[in-house]
C-alpha cells in the first residue's frame, strides 16, 4: 500500500510564519480568541487553502481543513491541537500537531491518492487555561460539552468574558447556550492528536515518537484562598494569631510531604501551588496576614493516588482550621477527569509505527490536551508525543525535523489504514 510522504516543508513554512507573525519578544503571544489566536488561525487558512484542503470556520471559530476521502459517507478521521499559545510561549506547543495534520493531507494531495475516508485537520481554540478559567474551550465547543457558564468566565488580562472575546473573532456563543455541535462523534471515525511532549523523556530513551495511552486528570483549584485576621505584629502572640500564610505554609508542606510518601511508593500524582499571594492593598511588613489567595493543581492518571491526595487535602483543610483559626475555600475545582484512551486505536497506531519503522516509548502525559475533551465525547480517541527540546510554556521550545517527519509518517499510516 503507498502511503504518501507527509509535505514536511509546508508544515516548516507554516510554523516559520506562526513564529515570526505571532511574535512577542520573547517568544511568541497567540491570546486565546484575541489577535495573536486569530493571525495564527489566518495563516492556518491560508496554508490549507495553498495546500488544496476544504476549509470552514465553525461557530466557535475553529478552523475545519478538510482533505475528500474517498468514500466520503464514511465517519471522518480528526487530527490537529490548538493555536492558542501562553503568553511569551513557544512557538510548537499546539502548532506542532497543526502542522502535522497539514503536512499529512498535503502530501496525500500532492500525491493525488485520497484516503479512505475524510481527513479533518483540526485548529481548535483556547486550549491554555491561562486565559479563560475553562479546559478545551473550542474543543469541547464543537463537541456541544462546553457548559454555557463558561461564557461568562472572564479573560485573565481583559476580565472581558469568553462571550465577548468570541464575538470579537465572529464567533457565535448563542450557538453554545443552544447546546448545537459542529462534530458529531457518531460521524467521527476518531481523532489523533500529535503534541510536542514539552519535557525530557524521550530524549533520555533516544526516541523520536511515544504513544500515550492515557491523559492525566485531576482536581484544579484557580480561586482557592485562606482567611483569617489582620493584626499587628507587635500585639498579637501566637495563640491569638489568625495568620493566612503560616496555614498556607503548613498546607504546603504537609500536602507535599504526603505527596513525598506517594511518590516514593511509585504512585503517579502530581501537585502544584502556583499562583501564591497577599493582597498587595493590604498586606505590610508589619500586618499579620488577614487573607492569603492561591492556585493548587492536582494531576495524574493513578485513580487510587489522586483520591488520596484529594482526601488528604480535605484533612489538612479541617487542620488549619484547628490549628490556625482560619478558613480554607478552595472555591471551584475546574479540572477534568484523567483520560484513558482508546486501547484499540492505540494498538492501530503501534502498528501503523512498525509499518512505517518509527520506534515507539510508550508513556502517559502528564498534561491535558484537547484529546480529553474528544475522549470524554465518546470519540475513540489517539496521542501521539513528538520528541522535543527545552520544554514546553517558553520561547527555548525546539523540536527537530526528523523528529517530527518520523511522527507524521505514523499519522498518515493511520490515516491510510483506520
Amino acid at each position: 500500500m503507498l502511503i504518501p510522504a507527509p509535505d514536511v516543508a509546508l508544515a516548516e513554512a507554516f510554523l516559520n510564519r506562526l513564529a515570526a507573525e505571532t511574535a512577542d519578544t520573547p517568544g511568541v503571544t497567540r491570546d486565546a480568541y484575541g489577535g495573536g489566536e486569530e493571525r495564527a488561525h489566518k495563516i492556518a487558512t491560508e496554508m490549507a487553502t495553498r495546500a488544496g484542503l476544504e476549509v470552514t470556520r465553525d461557530f466557535a471559530a475553529n478552523l475545519h481543513m478538510v482533505l475528500p476521502g474517498a468514500d466520503r459517507s464514511l465517519p471522518a478521521l480528526y487530527t490537529g491541537s490548538h493555536l492558542d499559545s501562553v503568553a511569551h510561549g513557544g512557538n510548537l506547543d499546539g502548532a506542532a500537531g497543526v502542522a502535522a495534520g497539514l503536512a499529512v493531507a498535503a502530501g496525500f494531495a500532492k500525491a493525488g491518492i485520497a484516503p479512505p475516508r475524510d481527513l479533518v485537520v483540526l485548529a481548535t481554540r483556547a486550549e491554555e487555561t491561562v486565559w479563560f478559567p475553562v479546559s478545551f474551550c473550542g474543543a469541547r465547543a464543537a463537541l456541544g460539552t462546553l457548559p454555557m457558564a463558561a461564557l461568562d468566565t472572564r479573560r485573565s488580562d481583559t476580565s472581558r468574558t469568553l462571550a465577548e472575546h468570541m464575538i470579537d473573532c465572529h464567533a457565535d456563543p448563542q450557538a453554545i447556550r443552544q447546546a448545537r455541535r459542529s462534530i458529531d462523534p457518531a460521524k467521527a471515525r476518531a481523532f489523533i492528536e500529535l503534541h510536542i511532549e514539552q519535557g525530557p523523556v524521550l530524549e533520555g530513551v533516544n526516541r523520536a515518537v511515544a504513544l500515550v495511552p492515557a491523559i492525566a486528570g485531576g482536581p484544579r483549584f484557580r480561586e482557592a484562598r485562606i482567611l483569617g485576621e489582620y493584626a499587628h505584629v507587635g500585639s498579637a502572640p501566637l495563640a491569638s494569631r489568625r495568620d493566612a500564610v503560616a496555614a498556607f505554609a503548613d498546607l504546603v508542606s504537609q500536602l507535599n510531604e504526603f505527596w513525598r510518601e506517594l511518590d516514593g511508593a511509585g504512585r503517579h500524582v502530581l501537585a502544584t501551588f502556583g499562583v501564591a499571594q497577599t493582597d498587595r492593598t493590604m498586606h505590610a511588613w508589619s500586618k499579620v496576614a488577614g487573607r492569603f489567595d492561591f492556585t493548587l493543581d492536582i494531576r495524574g492518571t493513578d485513580l487510587d493516588a489522586l483520591t488520596a491526595m484529594r482526601r488528604r487535602l480535605a484533612e489538612l483543610v479541617g487542620d488549619a482550621a484547628t490549628n490556625w483559626g482560619v478558613k480554607v475555600d478552595l472555591g471551584p475545582d475546574t479540572g477534568p477527569q484523567p483520560g484513558f484512551l482508546d486501547a484499540a486505536l492505540h494498538a492501530r497506531a503501534r502498528a501503523a509505527a512498525s509499518a512505517v519503522n518509527v520506534p515507539v516509548h510508550i508513556m502517559p502525559s502528564g498534561s491535558g490536551h484537547d484529546a480529553l475533551a474528544f475522549h470524554h465525547a465518546g470519540i475513540p480517541t489517539g496521542f501521539l508525543f513528538i520528541r522535543s527540546q527545552n520544554g514546553g510554556h517558553n520561547p527555548d521550545e525546539a523540536m527537530q525535523s526528523k523528529d517530527f517527519e518520523a511522527a507524521c509518517r505514523v499519522l498518515a499510516q493511520l490515516a491510510m489504514t483506520l
